[in-house]
């Protein structure tokens, strides 16, 4: 026992708020169990991921492991399977041996796609496969099944019945097991089977490819075949209408008395319409008009000049060969009269002769100029009733003529018609030529490049694929399951899980022991990490309030052996080595242990002070440490939270502040007693202690709201139990150790003299 004096003149710094204090909790636990600061998280933290791999390694790892043997299991159990492959060329157009159009459709650049996917889809087509089942006999028997590995149907029934669900299972075989890969930017496509039997697999590569060159043969002759008898059947009915528009057309123009003669011209289309009888005598009449309209006008123009003109002076008359020889030798005899006329006298009688000759010369000329001019009148004349004549007969036919185009509208109709069927049954004839000559010409697009030989090596199963697929599968599963462990995992592992799932700050991280290792010993080590962690511990207490430590401290948890009491001892025992008088109190009047840790009597102690049965002094026991002094919990109460709310306890708190600079209590758990919440409010600050990986956030929670209700001082979190080898926070190992900075060897060295 200590005495008065031992407690005299040990003032703390001030006294400390008691049960009516009105205080704010500085933290708020947030509902959804993260930081309710507003505070980003990053979108992409790789960090977070590499820890969550690193968390759950060993999972990873064994789910790595385990695809991958079952992997390779699955991998040598599988049945070899061979490939065989052939390869056709698949052109839009078959070589053109004649000039001629094909009954097929032509395909151009636009449709090429479509063209060869439509050839991919009659590779894979129901009917080619029956057709490879029926050429290669794939179906005829059970061991045509089982030599192409597939197993007989197990049915009984007729043998047609038999023969059905044999060719159905061979059909199914062959669809799953064909594979068509066309080679891009090529007109090759390779036509794959597989099969364990790697003959087989060519037998049946092969077959599809023959076949479908026979089947498209096959289609391209009954397209031809199609066309023949197409046209046979257009040409018999045409034949009939041609026939019947001849007789119709001949049968009218019998009765309308409608004669055509001549040739259509080169010029006129095939077939086009002759002229009749009456419109070439027309238009024989109209040019015989107009020429001799041409002639009356050039005769009457002559007659008119002729008229008024002098006789002399017309281009006729002076044209004339008969004038122009009389006028020449009148000339000739007027030269001679004036030449012997100065001889001989005019009554002379060869003058008289001379001009006597010289007036008949001029009387036969006058006499051929009349007649001239007659003659002119004359052409005249003729001209002009010619003229009028075949005026005559031009207007007589002209009235024909609109009478029989009257009458050839039914002609003309009838005369179309027969030419539009004459040129169509032509036409008809002209193809079916070409059907016939065309249909027997074997004209294929596609051809074979390549046969299918027997494969020597199976090409499935792939080990390396199989083996690639095995791990990312096992890699996945591995990562999915660590996502779903880490998402159901509400334990508290880290300080970054304390701030973010409690909203806590973290005022110190207290390592995990070694195995062997006892709390008694750690503490003693001043240069343990164990100690070191609990001296930062006690250097964040100093800075959790304006005033430094608090002068009352309760330290609990959510739940039992997470620490407490060693961090309440470790707590007291370090303030205690800087100086200061530090009582420890044995808080848990339920089931106590900080006595066996500090190693005194409990016959006395708290549950007796705060029942009335004894004083402070009468309780308080001195340890082995300097400055450090303790409460024991003292005989157990029936009922602890009755002595908790009683005013003792205020009387007790406001006694230590004159005495201690420090009471340190260890609280009992917070969850399912009453005694932790009522001795948090009474005390300056709590100290809320977690286990790592120990505690759920859900207890955590519940508890931080208990000793929040009557407004407690939460100061911080302390992380204990905390594996610093086997989790890095943050970049950062939490280890304490003075030797840091050592290398390896230098600190093998100290830790086998600290040994």
């Amino acid at each position: 026992m200590l005495g008065d004096d031992n407690f005299a003149d040990r003032r703390g710094p001030g006294p400390g708020p008691g049960f009516g204090d009105s205080r704010e909790a500085p933290y708020a636990v947030p509902a959804d169990g993260w930081a309710a600061d507003g505070e980003d998280q990053p979108v992409l933290d790789l960090a977070v991921y590499w820890r969550l791999a690193l968390k759950y390694r060993f999972l990873i790892i064994g789910c790595f492991l385990g695809a991958l043997v079952i992997g390779a299991t699955l991998t040598l159990l599988m049945t070899p399977i061979y490939t065989a492959q052939a390869t056709l060329q698949i052109d839009r157009e078959a070589a053109r041996v004649l000039d001629t159009e094909d009954v097929v459709p032509r395909e151009n650049m636009m449709q090429g796609e479509e063209f060869f996917q439509t050839q991919y889809g009659l590779l894979r087509s129901r009917s080619l496969a029956e057709r490879v089942i029926e050429s290669l006999g794939l179906a005829s028997s059970n061991e045509a099944l089982e030599a192409m590995g597939v197993a007989p149907p197990e049915v009984g029934g007729t043998a047609a019945a038999q023969a059905a669900h044999r060719r159905a299972a061979a059909l199914g075989a062959l669809q799953n097991n064909l594979s068509v890969s066309p080679v891009r930017g090529s007109r090759l496509v390779a036509i794959g089977y597989d099969n364990p039997n790697p003959v087989v697999a060519a037998r049946i590569a092969n077959g599809f490819a023959e076949n479908f060159i026979q089947s498209n043969l096959d289609r391209k002759f009954e397209s031809s075949s199609y066309a023949r008898e197409f046209l046979e059947e257009r040409i018999a009915q045409t034949k009939e209408r041609l026939e019947s528009a001849e007789r119709q057309l001949v049968a009218y123009a019998a009765n309308q008395q409608i004669i055509n003669v001549g040739e259509p011209s080169e010029g006129e289309a095939e077939g086009g319409s002759t002229q009749s009888l009456t419109s070439n005598n027309l238009v024989a009449l109209n040019s015989a008009l107009a020429q001799v309209r041409a002639q009356r006008v050039a005769a009457e123009e002559r007659w008119r000049s002729a008229r008024s003109s002098e006789l002399m002076t017309l281009p006729e008359v002076l044209q004339n060969p008969s004038i122009q020889r009389l006028t020449e030798q009148r000339a000739v005899l007027d030269a001679e009269y004036q030449q012997k006329l100065s001889v001989y006298q005019p009554d002379y009688p060869e003058m008289v002769r001379l001009r006597a000759q010289i007036e008949e010369a001029d009387g036969q000329i006058r006499t051929i100029a009349g007649n001239i001019r007659s003659s002119i009148r004359s052409q005249y004349e003729i001209a002009a009733n010619q003229e009028r004549s075949l005026q005559a007969q031009v207007t007589g036919l002209t009235g024909d003529v609109l009478d029989l185009r009257d009458r050839s509208i039914q002609y003309n109709i009838l005369q179309r018609e027969l030419d539009t069927t004459r040129t169509l049954y032509e036409g008809l004839l002209q193809r079916y030529k070409e059907v016939g000559v065309t249909g027997g010409v074997t004209a294929n697009n596609i051809s074979i490049v390549d046969l299918a030989t027997p494969p020597r090596e199976p090409s499935k199963p792939n080990m390396l694929l199989n083996m690639a697929l095995a791990a990312l599968l096992g890699l996945g599963l591995g990562v999915l399951a660590a996502l779903v462990l880490e998402a159901l995992d509400e334990t508290v592992a880290t300080p970054d899980d304390v701030e973010k799932k409690l909203g806590v700050p973290v005022l110190g991280v207290v390592p995990l022991l070694e195995k062997g290792q006892t709390t008694a010993d750690a503490l003693a080590d001043i240069r343990s990490g164990f100690s070191e962690a609990y001296y930062s511990l006690r250097t964040a207490l100093q800075f959790s309030t304006p005033d430094g430590a608090p002068s009352s401290l309760l330290v609990s948890s959510a739940r039992p052996a997470e620490g407490k009491s060693t961090t309440a001892y470790a707590v007291a025992l370090n303030l205690a080595r800087v100086g200061k008088r530090v009582l420890l109190v044995d808080g848990d009047l339920r089931n106590p242990s900080m006595h066996r840790m500090v190693g005194v009597e409990n016959e006395r102690g708290m549950s007796n002070l705060l029942s009335g049965s004894a004083d402070l002094a009468g309780v308080v026991q001195r340890t082995r440490h300097e400055n450090l002094f303790f409460i024991p919990c003292g005989p157990l109460p029936p009922n602890p939270a009755e002595l908790w709310g009683g005013d003792r306890l205020r009387q007790f708190l406001a006694e230590t502040r004159n005495n201690f600079d420090h009471v340190v209590f260890d609280g009992p758990p917070v969850l399912g007693f009453a005694d932790a919440p009522m001795l948090a409010a009474a005390v300056n600050g709590v100290l809320f202690v977690l286990e790592s990986r120990g505690t759920r956030r859900g207890q955590a929670r519940g508890a931080l709201r208990r000793i929040q209700v009557g407004r407690a001082h939460l100061l911080g979190a302390v992380l204990t139990k905390f594996n610093a080898k086997s989790t890095s926070y943050g970049g950062y190992d939490y280890a304490y150790d003075y030797h840091y900075g050592a290398e390896p060897e230098q600190e093998d060295v100290k830790k086998g003299k600290r040994g």
